[in-house]
């Protein structure tokens, strides 16, 4: 996909953090639809991408209600015949032990981060095999690459997403549809705002990595950059991303770090 022009993006998470950004930087570039599970932030979301707003579609759902989402991909294919590039952006974080995670927390972070993702992909794949064009692109995280204390089922989701994905890359590239995983690393989101515990509750602490990390605008901007160059893997952070090639030529070394002195800046605090 070398431009936007003309193409319709579907974008989840974006009522705010990256996705809500992501709305901004696509507006009057496409035709947009937005979802997430608060009709009253896209709305506003909307508003704020005006005077665009005719080419902006609104389909809220809840990622967990895996029965609904063959219909929810109707809708969205069907209200301007096609969707040309998928951004799977939603997702919740859960910070705590993983032997103090309840099982319902695991399940809930799988489904949103994880399966509700790849159900929908299998909804909207086959017509983009069909008319042999089509881009999916899949925010992930640092934690998509290792785990770290503390963010066992979100590592856990975040590791499925990328198995499932770099799958699918090598059954539908000979078909012309593009698969791009993004990496984030210390970006400025609300994401701690909505993140849980492992009883599920409200988690309510600050990452304090991610207010001195980069600006939601300029992932963003990082993300479209990526898109339209068709990377498979996009690193997007600051002096962190150096991380994922610590774990890789490094594994036991980073292991050790990680188990016995973990950096603070990895941790939420």
């Amino acid at each position: 996909m070398k431009t936007f022009h003309n193409k319709v993006v579907w974008l989840t998470g974006a009522s705010s953090g990256i996705g809500e950004a992501l709305a901004y930087a696509l507006s009057g570039k496409c035709k947009l639809i937005l979802s997430s599970r608060n009709r009253e932030e896209l709305e506003r979301v909307k508003r704020c991408c005006a005077p665009a707003g005719d080419a902006i579609l609104i389909i809220p759902f809840d990622l967990t209600i895996t029965e609904e989402l063959p219909l929810v991909a109707s809708v969205a294919l069907n209200h301007w015949g096609r969707v040309d590039c998928f951004i799977h952006n939603a997702g919740i974080a859960v910070r705590d032990l993983a032997v103090k995670t309840k099982l319902q927390v695991d399940r809930e972070v799988m489904e949103t981060n994880y399966f509700g993702p790849m159900f929908l992909t299998k909804c909207i794949l086959p017509k983009m095999l069909e008319r042999r064009e089509g881009h999916i692109a899949v925010v992930s995280s640092l934690s998509g690459k290792y785990g770290v204390p503390k963010l066992s089922a979100y590592a856990a989701s975040k590791h499925a997403l990328h198995g499932f994905f770099d799958s699918l890359r090598t059954e539908s590239e000979s078909m012309n549809v593009k698969i791009s995983m993004i990496v984030p690393g210390f970006i400025k989101t609300p994401i701690a705002d909505h993140a849980k515990d492992g009883s599920g509750q409200l988690y309510g602490k600050k990452i304090s990595a991610n207010d001195h990390g980069m600006s939601v605008d300029e992932c963003a901007r990082k993300i479209i950059d990526a898109l339209l160059k068709e990377k498979e893997e996009a690193l997007i952070g600051g002096t962190e991303m150096l991380s994922v090639y610590f774990h890789r030529f490094f594994p036991k070394l980073f292991s050790r770090v990680i188990r016995n002195h973990p950096l603070r800046r990895l941790q939420w605090q």
